[in-house]
């Protein structure tokens, strides 16, 4: 690896009809007490563009603005690489915040850590609203699926995801850059992982990470991440771990236990002793009678969300055998 002091980071956000957020990220930007990097934006197609916001931040956070065609956000990465100077390609979304000291964290990182590719968790900023503050913590809670996502390497291998991931200039050349599909960051991670590259997460470097605004969108999106788990089973066979059925069995068991409950109401005490449990730790960990009691229904919707997901594309695709053909296809372009 080449001298840390020296490496170049280039930041790439793929962006679409979202010019308020990219002008919150881009000041987080300006802030860095680290200018080793460029600020890569692609704007996909937007019909409300953020050419404006891009202009006033040219300077103090080293904007390069790209527009094209509506592609997808997968593609619109890619466009980011094939333009970025960098060392390094960072990825944050769109609605993300970088504290002040990022890049200097994920520089001494490498350093003391050096990695092929790398990611960090998120957090809630203190800027951000109830309820975004209430599904980062459905998000991120031990109690929820908090421990298969980004910023958990206990329940199984870590695998960073494109609201705080980066890798290599040397990864990009060999693995290639995203697929244009769902859950794309698992699918890239998983290629790097078999590419023989280090991953490595780095606890300390987060993000600020704004999220869905409301519990319908937040359900429109765990319900995605759950079908598209079942994509990523028949990609790569034996992806799939224990850990992803949780959501599934916990719809399946509740929906159980409410059935149950008709004929005997003893039955529903191990979910009302999961959501005691749910809205005391959400209590705790947030610091707010208001937002843990939120953070409640956050969970709720996340769990039940992403486990019919699940179920919904596991019937239709595992048991039914319907619906393969993009999977088939996408199989057929791996290495591509």
């Amino acid at each position: 690896m080449k001298n840390p002091d020296t490496i170049l980071f280039s930041i790439i956000v793929p962006v679409y009809n979202r010019p308020d957020e990219i002008s919150d990220l881009l000041s987080s930007l300006a802030a860095q007490t680290d200018k080793g990097f460029e600020t890569i934006i692609v704007e996909d197609g937007s019909t409300v563009v953020c050419r404006n916001q891009c202009e006033a931040h040219i300077n103090d956070a080293r904007v390069k603005y790209f527009y094209k065609d509506n592609e997808g956000r997968s593609i619109a990465r890619n466009h980011g690489m094939d333009r970025a100077n960098g060392d390094f390609f960072i990825f944050v979304d769109s609605d993300c915040i970088l504290p002040p000291d990022y890049i200097a964290k994920l520089r001494k990182s490498l350093a003391d850590a050096p990695a092929d590719c790398f990611g960090g968790p998120d957090a809630a900023h203190e800027s951000f609203s109830d309820t975004q503050k209430a599904i980062n913590y459905a998000m991120t809670s031990f109690l929820t699926t908090g421990g298969i996502r980004g910023g958990k390497v206990s329940m199984e291998k870590f695998t960073p995801r494109t609201f705080n991931m980066g890798f290599s200039k040397e990864v990009y050349e060999k693995v290639g850059g995203f697929r244009e599909m769902f859950s794309e960051d698992i699918d890239m991670s998983t290629r790097i992982r078999l590419a023989g590259f280090r991953i490595t997460l780095y606890p300390d470097v987060a993000v600020f990470h704004k999220r869905r605004v409301d519990f319908k969108k937040f359900w429109r999106q765990v319900h995605v991440f759950g079908m598209s788990r079942i994509t990523l089973q028949l990609l790569y066979p034996g992806s799939m771990k224990a850990v992803h059925w949780l959501p599934a069995l916990f719809v399946i068991g509740a929906v159980a236990m409410i059935a149950g409950a008709f004929f005997c109401k003893w039955l529903l005490i191990p979910l009302l002793v999961y959501i005691l449990a749910l809205w005391i730790w959400g209590i705790v960990s947030t610091r707010s009678l208001k937002i843990g009691t939120m953070g409640v229904g956050a969970a709720m919707v996340q769990l039940t969300g992403y486990g019919t997901g699940f179920i919904r594309a596991y019937v239709w695709k595992i048991i039914l055998r319907h619906g393969r053909d993009i999977d088939d296809e996408i199989a057929r372009r791996k290495g591509k």
